[in-house]
């Protein structure tokens, strides 16, 4: 009898009622485990960045095998910052993010959750030269006017009725040209002017990225509910679509407003 009582609808409450009510639970449920893997990501990146740059100077000048921004660097700095090294980890997230979303599909929910966070350690690696480049206030207010822009945009993207399919097909594409471009400019440009009009075309461009693929996110759910292990997948999937929007907002946030150190 008891099993009966719990599912149930409540007294006055149509089964279909009761149905629907069901679904926004799991749905929440759902939401709610995505944003917790993408704060856990966003966590993991921070730390990492931090003790990165922290293993990267030193105030010891028998110690220091370069120099930046007028801080001596250890020689695992100077390796990660200044050696072919760099090329490495500058274009290691982007190699990990391929292999992830080819591999994803095939694997469990819970080595996928570990890829995950061992990704946003290497993108902690990645950026962890902007500890040392730009001053800890610019860095601070980057930070929260991005989770301030993302929070409206990721809302926007759940709530809106309009479907945001065209667009999101648009921005993929532009995605596809502003890695072009920007590996061109690093290589072979290096402009400036190019690097600036990047920055701005990169917040636009994420940031329409991040309501699409909320609304994304969320009608995932539909496709996945009754099947825990697809769900907690999918989970993992999109904490990392939308961990991505918010790093790239944030890194072109910063080099647009970012006082940089003397």
């Amino acid at each position: 009898m008891s099993d009966y009582d719990r599912n149930a609808a409540r007294w006055g409450q149509s089964p279909t009622a009761a149905r629907g009510a069901a679904v926004d639970r799991g749905l929440r449920a759902f939401m709610l485990g995505v944003y917790n893997n993408m704060l856990v990501g966003l966590v993991v990146t921070g730390i990492t960045a931090y003790v990165v740059a922290h293993l990267a100077v030193t105030s010891d000048p028998d110690q220091a095998a370069a120099s930046l921004r007028g801080m001596m660097l250890t020689p695992f700095g100077q390796a990660i910052y200044f050696s072919p090294l760099r090329y490495v980890v500058m274009f290691a997230p982007l190699a990990f993010v391929l292999i992830f979303s080819f591999s994803a599909q095939r694997i469990a929910a819970s080595t996928a959750r570990i890829l995950f966070f061992v990704f946003s350690a290497v993108m902690g690696l990645s950026i962890s030269s902007i500890l040392l480049v730009y001053t800890q206030t610019s860095i601070a207010n980057a930070f929260f006017i991005t989770a301030a822009s993302f929070g409206a945009l990721s809302v926007y993207g759940y709530t809106t009725k309009r479907d945001l399919g065209p667009m999101g097909a648009f921005l993929m594409m532009g995605v596809v040209g502003l890695i072009l471009v920007s590996i061109v400019n690093v290589f072979f440009v290096h402009s400036a002017g190019l690097s600036f009009g990047l920055s701005v075309l990169i917040v636009l461009v994420f940031a329409g990225l991040t309501a699409y693929d909320t609304q994304k996110i969320r009608e995932t759910y539909y496709q996945v509910a009754g099947n825990a292990e697809e769900a907690s997948r999918m989970s993992v999937i999109g904490a990392l679509m939308l961990y991505l929007d918010f790093i790239n907002i944030f890194l072109a946030i910063l080099r647009l407003t970012g006082s940089q150190r003397d």
